[in-house]
């Protein structure tokens, strides 16, 4: 009886390695993933979110360009089985004036994917008409509103890589411009020339939390979660309205933003700023400014950002359009204005309602819109092109 119950059990332990040796190991099927909620961080310490897509056991290493700083960031965890509930990467503060960049290497499962943060320096003198970038009226570009000297903004103008645009450089191309409030955190005014070219080819990139790199960082909203208090992020220069990579990154600066109701944003302003585009597309060229007022608002947004904003009371838009194929207007020169009570319930109406004269808006504001208009056309002419409006409709 032993010796045929050892038969046996010899016999069994021979097909199961018969089995054993005969199995195909099914390949790895996920697709390994990481990535970070933030791609661009503040210079200040903190840490940003990290999503990892991994099965079974997995590292991630840090690694630093060559030449550049390193050890200034950890992996919180650094390794790990399956998908951890909770990953950041930590980093100290940056004292360098330069940014800093970091590569997280994840790897599993004989394979690797990789999640680059970008951490910027400390921020110099801000761009200003004093220091570099020019002046409304030195600049001569005809979508400009008038400034004023020692009012606490700062005029900023980027070019199509996100970048200061400097017209005596002579290189690079004009994106949007705007007039930055250091006290209110907010850009009274964007503004930017617009047509089919301009606009570009590519899609939303949705990069919030990213900063304008021509002011400080600590002055600025960190738009890589809501303002808070239930106010959205709104853009002044639409981000449908530059879809080139770079350029469409940044209308996603902070300087681009303002708090804005959910349903007056994705209505009736969405509504607006799609019939702008229209214009645009029979235009040689549409030059747009759009802006907010503060005067009147005593509601502010939440404070994540460390401070709050004043959410405006009103919007506005103005579109100066040249073109050529135009049978109407004055020598091919017309204009429009819209100026719409920020107020969720108008937010089912009619941009139409809203429109208005060039001069009306002026008088509204308090201050003059396409200043360079005059030098360009004439004052005669261009006195009649701010009268009128005879085709927002």
């Amino acid at each position: 009886m032993l010796r045929k119950a050892l038969q046996a059990a010899l016999l069994l332990m021979m097909i199961g390695l018969a089995v054993s040796c005969g199995e195909t190991i099914a390949p790895v099927t996920y697709d390994l993933a990481i990535s970070t909620k933030e791609s661009q961080v503040p210079s200040d310490d903190g840490f940003v979110y990290v999503t990892i897509n991994a099965q079974g056991d997995w590292t991630i290493d840090l690694q630093y360009p060559e030449g550049g700083q390193s050890g200034w960031a950890t992996m919180d965890p650094a390794s790990g089985t399956g998908i951890p509930p909770v990953a950041r990467l930590r980093f100290s503060q940056n004292e360098s004036e330069e940014s800093r960049i970091v590569t997280l290497v994840l790897k599993a499962d004989g394979m690797q994917a990789t999640a680059s943060v970008e951490q910027l320096g400390q921020a110099a003198v801000p761009i200003t008409p004093q220091t570099g970038v020019p002046d409304v009226a030195t600049a001569d570009w005809l979508e400009l509103p008038e400034t004023k000297a020692n009012d606490g903004c700062a005029f900023l103008a980027h070019d199509m890589d996100g970048k200061a645009y400097i017209s005596e450089a002579k290189s690079g191309v004009r994106n949007w411009s705007c007039y930055w409030c250091y006290d209110e955190h907010v850009s009274y005014w964007v503004a930017y020339p617009h047509n089919k070219a301009l606009i570009g080819k590519g899609t939303r990139t949705d990069v919030w939390g990213v900063f304008d790199p021509m002011i400080p960082v600590n002055m600025q909203p960190n738009m890589g979660s809501t303002y808070g208090g239930g106010w959205t992020r709104g853009h002044q220069i639409p981000s449908a309205d530059r879809y080139n990579t770079a350029a469409n990154k940044s209308t996603f600066y902070p300087t681009n933003m303002t708090p804005q109701e959910y349903n007056f944003n994705a209505k009736i302003w969405a509504n607006l700023e799609q019939k702008i585009r229209d214009y645009a597309s029979s235009s040689d060229t549409l030059y747009v400014v759009t802006g907010c007022v503060l005067e009147g608002s005593s509601t502010y947004s939440g404070s994540n950002s460390g401070f709050s904003v004043k959410v405006p009371a009103a919007y506005f838009k103005a579109a100066l359009q040249k073109s050529t194929s135009v049978s109407v207007g004055h020598n091919g020169w017309r204009a429009a204005a819209w100026y719409l009570p920020h107020d969720a319930s108008i937010a089912n109406g009619s941009f139409i309602d809203y429109v208005m004269t060039v001069d009306a808006l002026e008088a509204k504001l308090g201050y003059d819109l396409f200043v360079n208009l005059p030098a360009k056309v004439g004052k005669t002419l261009a006195d009649q092109i701010e009268a009128d409006c005879n085709w927002a409709k």
